[in-house]
């Protein structure tokens, strides 16, 4: 928590956070002022000086503003944690942020080269000191005018850091259902994931990843927040689950509390797994119901319990058959064979090991 400041009313309230471009112009102006150029003359390390307070200090600023933006480049954000970012901020506001900063660099840039010019021209240091100060002046309102969208960027990056990154181009099990019907016991069975589990509701407030073997991929198996089928009416939490559903997920678990002791009913649970078999056609989606050693239905489906780890190994075979692998798996006899890599098929003479040399025999 921030300080406690009294205000002039006399209540106490939280301190304002300091605006980005506070710390960015300090480090700034404080490296620019570092300035000491040689010269051979005064009027020339003036002039020098002043060129070199300009260059320092826009390129300072420059430095920081990518700083600022480079979590959202290198790499650029996937199809899933961009949904995330819009579900949770708006859509497009992640994007106008980052086209205004970079808008603020290519000013700061132009305004660099144009003042180093006039600096190159300028003649005493009185009109050197004017042009610094404007220089300074201008180059702290494009700063400060992008203020809010580095703000934006801080909180969007704040936010992406307590979710972890789902790689694209692994399989990805995503285990969804209504809240406290056993989703994060299940993933802690299924995968390396260690999520909270307590016996209340909404105790997953947001996505949690964890990994699991699947012989011939590396399956990514995602918890999420419990849903409670509500189209306009989703929490923030909710919202992410039902992202990682559509954006997200090779397989879907859903997973049914059929004992009541969640707190939803079994027709509820139906009717949202109905809903989403409908939404999404392509995906495949496997019911699974959970709490088998309390209560056991007659019905066509795998049942599990997390705490005994009855049927977990049904189950693993059942998610095995809907995930497809990446690649193309070789004929099982070719599997057995230890495979040569192409770039080691031709190996350059020079680079090979040199064959034992054989002693000559004497000539008689």
């Amino acid at each position: 928590m921030g300080r406690r400041v009294t205000n002039q009313r006399g209540r106490r309230g939280a301190e304002p956070p300091v605006a980005p471009s506070v710390a960015i112009l300090d480090t700034a102006f404080h490296r620019a002022s570092l300035a000491d150029p040689h010269g051979t003359s005064k009027a020339e390390r003036d002039r020098r000086r002043a060129e070199l307070k300009i260059v320092r200090a826009g390129a300072t600023v420059v430095r920081h503003l990518r700083l600022e933006t480079r979590r959202f480049h290198r790499p650029p954000l996937g199809e899933f944690d961009r949904a995330l970012v819009a579900g949770r901020f708006g859509d497009g506001s992640l994007d106008r942020s980052l086209l205004r900063v970079r808008r603020a660099e290519e000013r700061i840039r132009n305004l660099a080269r144009d003042a180093e010019k006039d600096a190159h021209r300028a003649s005493g240091s009185e009109a050197l000191g004017d042009l610094i100060r404007s220089y300074y002046g201008r180059l702290s309102s494009h700063v400060r005018e992008v203020d809010a969208d580095l703000a934006n960027l801080r909180e969007i990056d704040a936010f992406l850091d307590d979710r972890p990154r789902l790689d694209p181009a692994a399989p990805t099990l995503v285990v969804a259902g209504f809240p406290n019907v056993g989703k994060s016991s299940l993933v802690a069975r299924l995968s390396t994931a260690r999520p909270k589990v307590a016996d209340y509701p909404f105790t997953t407030l947001s996505i949690a990843v964890g990994h699991a073997d699947l012989g011939f991929d590396r399956l990514q198996v995602v918890d999420t927040p419990g849903v409670l089928g509500r189209k306009r009416r989703a929490n923030p939490a909710e919202a992410e689950a039902e992202t990682a559903v559509r954006r997200a997920a090779t397989v879907v678990l859903f997973v049914i509390d059929p004992t009541g002791t969640s707190g939803h009913t079994v027709e509820e649970q139906e009717e949202l797994l109905g809903r989403w078999v409908k939404e999404f056609p392509a995906l495949p989606i496997i019911p699974v119901e959970t709490k088998s050693d309390l209560t056991r239905r007659p019905v066509d489906r795998v049942q599990v319990s997390a705490l005994t780890g009855e049927g977990i190994d049904a189950l693993l075979a059942r998610i095995r058959s809907d995930v497809t692998p990446r690649g193309d798996l070789p004929p099982m006899e070719e599997a057995t064979v230890e495979e040569i890599p192409d770039y080691l098929d031709e190996v350059p003479a020079e680079a090979q090991a040199p064959r034992p040399s054989r002693p000559r025999r004497r000539q008689r």
